[in-house]
Order: C-alpha cells, then structure tokens, then sequence
C-alpha cells in the first residue's frame, strides 16, 4: 500500500457538482475521504457511491463559515478517519446580482462561505498537515475571478481565493504543503443552471451559448475539474504551488 493510499482527504461542499466528483475521484486515488456539507443527509448519495466502489467515506454535517462547526467537523475527521492531509475547499454559493441591487447580506453570504470558509478550514487542518510534514490545499476559485457582470460579490471572492492560494504557499511550504487554486470555466452544475434562470434562459441554450464561445466547443463537467484537483493533491505535484489553474476549455482573454 502506498503513503497515498492511506492519507484522508476532506472535500467541502461535497453533496454535488464538481464537490461530489472531486470526492469520489479522490477516493479512486486510494484516499478515505471526508464529505462535507451543510446538510449531513445531503452527502449520502456521494458517499455510497464512493463505498460501493470499494473505498472509505464520511459524511460530515458543517457550516464552513462557523468557526466551532469546523473545529468540531475537523477533530470528527481526524478521529473517524484520520489526520486529514488533503484539503479542497470547493463550499460555495451564489448570491448575483447588479451592484446598485446587491444586499449586504447577499455579499456576506458570499464572502462567508468562499473566503471565511476557506481560512477556518484550512486553518483547522494544516497542523495536521504540518506534522505529517506533508500537505495539499486545493482552492475552488473561478473565471468569475477575472470579473463577471452580476457577480460583484462572487468574483471578488474569488479573486481573493487566489491572494490566499498565495500566501498559503509561502508560509505552508516549508512544511511539506503545498497550496494551489483551480479555477473553472463554465461547467454544468447547478450553479450555472441558477445563473440561466437568473438571466431568463434555458440551460440547454445556456450551454449551448457558452460552448459556442469555447475554443474547445463544449462547456465544462464536474469531472473535468476534479482530475485537476486530483494532480494538485498527488506526490507528483510536491514542486507545484502557488499556482491557478484555468480548467476552461482556452485561455479567457
């Protein structure tokens, strides 16, 4: 058995989309395999999936931006599974809207989910990772980070994921941790089903109309992202950090 098989991995917002692949790709890869959400009940389908495969999953009930739920979820890991050495921090939410209509509790959802939540779990597991003198932080960020009409809140958060993939990879290095952030274009999620229906279009002609503009000529899929994070939380990316990934079928400019 290799040191990967045995190493645990946490993935928040684990219930669906590119969380859920992520999770059951990571536990291809040998890894036990927390699955976090705000609903417990709500990661069931993506843990048996991963069990009738053969490998070790947990489901964990967490708010991410609530710093005792972490604390607590974290130590239930470490405990059920063991110390948690991989971290993805994919949790996220969409709150869109045009500036001059945006709440303060439409940006603070946003900005509690994506960067809080990301800070407090992170901060949670790495003394784990540091004493395991071994580590992987995988940060969800976006192409909505480069701007995005109706996504003030959103694209900032994003973007802000991409200072803190930074400056975790200069401070965690030396321990044996590396930081990376992943940032998609558009793939079909529910997510990206919502923005459609927030502009007044079909999800079939959304997609239709984004892969049109794709040099690939199609929209992305869950999967797509999770083998990216699948190589930033292997042993052959050990020299690999700091960096963000665009997983968007072309370059955005």
């Amino acid at each position: 058995m290799s040191t990967t098989e045995q190493r645990v991995a946490i993935v928040t917002g684990g219930a669906r989309g590119i969380g859920a692949a992520t999770a059951v790709r990571l536990a291809e890869e040998g890894r036990a395999v927390a699955v976090l959400d705000l609903d417990e009940a709500a990661c069931k389908d993506t843990v048996e999936k991963i069990t009738a495969a053969g490998g070790k999953a947990l489901a964990v009930g967490c708010d991410v931006s609530d710093a005792g739920q972490v604390e607590t979820a974290v130590a239930r890991v470490a405990d059920e599974l063991g110390a948690p050495v991989v971290l993805v921090n994919n949790a996220g939410v969409l709150r869109d809207n045009l500036l001059f209509k945006m709440s303060e509790g439409d940006w603070d959802t946003v900005m509690n989910v994506h960067l809080k939540g990301a800070f407090l779990m992170t901060r949670a597991c790495q003394k784990y990772m540091v004493d395991a003198t071994f580590g992987r932080v995988v940060n969800l960020s976006s192409s909505s980070a480069l701007g995005n009409r109706g996504q003030a809140n959103y694209a900032t958060a994003k973007a802000g994921l991409q200072g803190f993939t930074k400056t975790l990879a200069k401070e965690l290095g030396k321990f044996g941790v590396t930081a990376n952030a992943v940032a998609p274009g558009f793939i079909v999620t529910e997510m990206t089903a919502a923005t459609a229906a927030r502009v007044g279009m079909g999800f079939e002609d959304f997609q239709a109309a984004a892969a049109s503009q794709i040099p690939v000529q199609r929209v992305g899929h869950p999967e797509d992202i999770a083998n990216a994070i699948a190589f930033f939380t292997g042993d052959a990316a050990g020299f690999v950090s700091g960096q963000v990934l665009y997983v968007a079928g072309g370059p955005l400019n």
